[in-house]
């Protein structure tokens, strides 16, 4: 069985970060790690605090885990602190890792900042380079470019200026435009898109960690980039359309409905 590491912080409503993420790789069958980073008070309706996990614990825990279990992927999404970023970048550089993948979680859904602002250039510098791909949604790419990345040629721009940057494959997310929702993939040499009818829902929670998570997970099980991101949009598409309508805000999304459907529990 494919092995795969998630190094972010943890949600206490289960629908994003570290819980998203292991649902996410049960679903593709790959097994899931974790190293954790934050621990956050959240629901539906937003984020109501972060305790952030200290660098030298966070080192223990990816030692741990690289020092008895072979990591076929690794994804990375909150890491709020200049020093938790140092110590993610040393630590992965140090074991060689390969295929990673890089979500740049900065802010909420509900407006909570979940990058420090001094941590977002060490972010570029340290953890960008060592990534396979990197995936921020919009309002991410913005903050990474200086830029405003509200349209389809916007995003194509802000992914070459990103790929400037240092990872091997630029991903950006469209989720936020007004018409379909179209994701841009630049490898370097070409534009990809990926095009999906837009789903009428607000149950979106933890669709971003979701994303690259399934990425991971695909790329672990050895899809080239391309494959592994088309794999992973029908994946996050059909979790969305079958969301969960929990709580008073913004429900997760559905991550195990293919599995549910075909095991008949969705009719127990």
């Amino acid at each position: 069985m494919r092995k795969v590491l998630t190094i972010a912080g943890s949600d206490s409503c289960g629908g994003a970060g570290i819980q998203a993420d292991l649902k996410t790789f049960a679903a593709h069958g790959v097994y899931g790690m974790s190293v954790i980073t934050a621990v956050t008070a959240q629901n539906t309706q937003g984020v109501f605090g972060v305790h952030d996990i200290s660098p030298e614990v966070i080192a223990q825990q990816i030692r741990a885990i690289f020092g008895d279990i072979e990591v076929d992927a690794v994804k990375i999404g909150m890491v709020s602190q200049c020093e938790t970023i140092i110590t993610i970048a040393e630590m992965l550089g140090k074991y060689r890792v390969k295929n990673i993948v890089v979500d740049p979680v900065m802010v909420s859904k509900s407006g909570y900042d979940l990058l420090q602002p001094t941590a977002k250039e060490v972010l570029i510098q340290t953890l960008f380079p060592l990534a396979l791909v990197v995936t921020p949604n919009l309002p991410e790419a913005e903050v990474i470019t200086g830029m405003p990345v509200k349209t389809l040629e916007h995003m194509e721009k802000a992914a070459r200026l990103i790929y400037e940057m240092g990872p091997q494959n630029v991903l950006v997310k469209g989720g936020h435009l007004r018409e379909e929702a179209v994701d841009i993939l630049f490898n370097g040499k070409e534009i990809i898109c990926f095009t999906h009818p837009r789903i009428d829902t607000r149950n979106t929670h933890g669709t971003g960690c979701t994303l690259s998570s399934a990425i991971a997970a695909n790329l672990a099980r050895g899809y080239p980039m391309e494959d592994s991101v088309s794999l992973a949009k029908k994946y996050i598409t059909t979790a969305i359309e079958h969301s969960l309508a929990i709580g008073k805000g913004a429900g997760p999304v559905n991550h195990f409905y293919t599995l549910y459907k075909k095991t008949g529990l969705l009719n127990s």
